[in-house]
């Protein structure tokens, strides 16, 4: 076989996952901004509230793309850099990659289908609001 079959988040499932965590932000005082993306980290929604920081969206992004393409949240990315001198030190030569928990990877049936970023709350916060967003459409944060 000279191909794969990759599994990607569907447009109106990363659309439910932001108005979801948007929703959970306005609910309980935070203004956010989430961004959903594709295994390879590819842009599929975003959404931005209108008290959230300036650059709360490209955290957001960047959140989900770290989440993404590495199959796992932020927030344990960011523990294992820094748990690795070689990988604190390589670390910076990499913009995307986000060690701010909040960036939470999406699974459906152990498979990562795409990454949901929130940023703009405190990391507790955004973390909270990814995961009850992707809870909330049936499928596994990782």
């Amino acid at each position: 076989m000279s191909s794969i079959t990759l599994r990607i988040i569907a447009s109106d499932t990363a659309e439910a996952l932001i108005a979801t965590a948007l929703r959970h932000a306005a609910d309980s005082g935070w203004q956010v901004a989430a961004a959903v993306v594709d295994p390879s980290g590819q842009l599929i929604a975003f959404r931005r509230m209108d008290r959230a920081i300036a650059p709360a969206g490209d955290f957001a992004c960047d959140k989900a793309w770290t989440a993404a393409t590495l199959g796992k949240s932020s927030r344990v990315w960011g523990a294992r850099v820094l748990a690795s001198d070689t990988l604190r030190a390589g670390h910076g030569n990499r913009p995307r990659l986000m060690t701010w928990g909040g960036g939470v990877a999406v699974f459906e049936d152990g498979i990562c289908i795409g990454g949901l970023g929130v940023s703009g709350a405190q990391e507790d916060e955004d973390i909270l609001c990814a995961e009850t967003a992707i809870r909330a459409q049936g499928l596994t944060p990782g």
